[in-house]
């Protein structure tokens, strides 16, 4: 399956749909006035050009597009802050070996509405491609971080990039036009440590990346929510967004501390740092912002590998992030996370088992998700011993 797309604003959308050939359908951002409110998946073979395409994109629309269309209607103000001054800020891109993806990115954030400066931490190179890509930007800033893992880049970026507020953006993302003021505008409050946006898929070329946006990506809806621990469990602060997609103040490292560098990529935890950086906020009392209209764009993993090995990293870092939390926080209730996941998991275990045939994807979800949380513990005290001998 291929799935096409797309970006339109309502009020001004083409006579028809384009169907490239090779291609299933189209998923379709939805603007209202210039502003992502929703989404729709087309189908081409349900596809009529004879009916006009505003209908049958209302028809495909989800509950998002039409709170805000009603709201729009009856002359109901979209609810946006309005900031009294505009902090400083710099963006910090964590690369390792992916210059075509690090050039895109980089074409897109000096593309923006306005251009603050940027730095990209190369991570344990082992060659100068990543080097030789930003050589052709003579206004980023290039810092190499020879120690492997994700959050080393992080920290480091934290050291070299000057201000207020340090974006980060994958260097596999893609940034909207107005993505950084958009993120910008949530820190007039001062309890507001950090800032999340909306990341849509860039390509669905290929079976994994449509699994993976089946499976949820990195959506976290249309609507703007301010997080705090009366809103959500610290715990699930995977909901209050992505690390493909966040700005943070400079202050938030010395209130919580920096990025764990026993979590996230490069470590044997695989993943979970900025989950564990946010619910280490939201636990002090500090509060987070998301905000869909600081949108980007993500190139999903293009192989059934690579998205098999992202579902396993992910709940081996959410496994290291329980484990810490209980060994080194002494945080009784991540025990009872750990027992109210296997709840839920044995359950999902057994039916998987029952099932036959392999379905759309050539692993099963809950056998790969067991297997990281297995090894997420272990994977956790590795890393953690490796990086206080770093």
């Amino acid at each position: 399956m291929r799935l096409s797309v797309l970006d339109l604003d309502f009020d001004t959308l083409p006579e028809q749909l384009d169907q490239p050939e090779g291609y299933d359908g189209a998923v379709v951002l939805l603007r209202l006035d210039g502003l992502p409110c929703g989404q729709a998946v087309v189908w081409y073979d349900q596809y009529d050009p004879d009916i006009p395409l505003a209908r049958q994109l209302a028809q495909a629309a989800n509950s998002s597009f039409w709170e805000r269309w009603v709201a729009r209607e009856m002359g109901v103000p979209a609810a946006e802050p309005i900031p009294h001054r505009q902090p400083s800020v710099a963006i910090a891109i964590c690369t390792r070996e992916r210059p075509d993806d690090l050039k895109r990115c980089l074409d897109g954030l000096l593309a923006m509405s306005i251009q603050p400066p940027i730095v990209v931490v190369d991570n344990a190179p082992r060659t100068d491609a990543t080097r030789d890509v930003v050589a052709q930007y003579p206004s980023v800033r290039y810092v190499v971080e020879p120690r492997p893992g994700l959050d080393y880049a992080r920290n480091t970026a934290f050291d070299q990039a000057e201000g207020e507020i340090i974006a980060f953006i994958d260097d596999d993302a893609v940034p909207d036009a107005d993505w950084i003021s958009c993120l910008l505008r949530n820190f007039d409050d001062p309890l507001v440590m950090a800032a999340t946006g909306l990341t849509m898929a860039l390509e669905l070329e290929s079976e994994a990346q449509v699994a993976f946006q089946k499976l949820g990506g990195f959506g976290r809806g249309f609507k703007r929510v301010t997080y705090d621990a009366v809103v959500i469990d610290p715990f699930d602060s995977w909901k209050a967004g992505a690390g493909v997609n966040f700005a943070v103040r400079r202050s938030a490292a010395d209130i919580v501390g920096r990025f764990d560098l026993a979590l996230g990529a490069g470590t044997t935890a695989q993943a979970g740092d900025e989950t564990d950086f946010f619910r280490r906020l939201l636990a002090a009392g500090y509060k987070i912002v998301y905000d869909p209209q600081a949108m980007n764009w993500h190139r999903h993993r293009r192989s059934m590998e690579e998205l098999e090995r992202q579902i396993y990293g992910y709940e081996c870092g959410s496994f290291a992030i329980l484990t810490k939390a209980l060994l080194f926080e002494r945080n009784p209730r991540a025990l009872a996370r750990i027992v109210r996941w296997w709840r839920y998991q044995i359950p999902a275990l057994l039916r998987s088992a029952r099932k036959t045939g392999g379905g759309h994807l050539p692993f099963r979800i809950p056998v790969v998700q067991t297997r990281g949380a297995c090894a997420g513990p272990g994977g956790y005290l590795r890393a953690r011993q490796k990086a206080r001998q770093a």
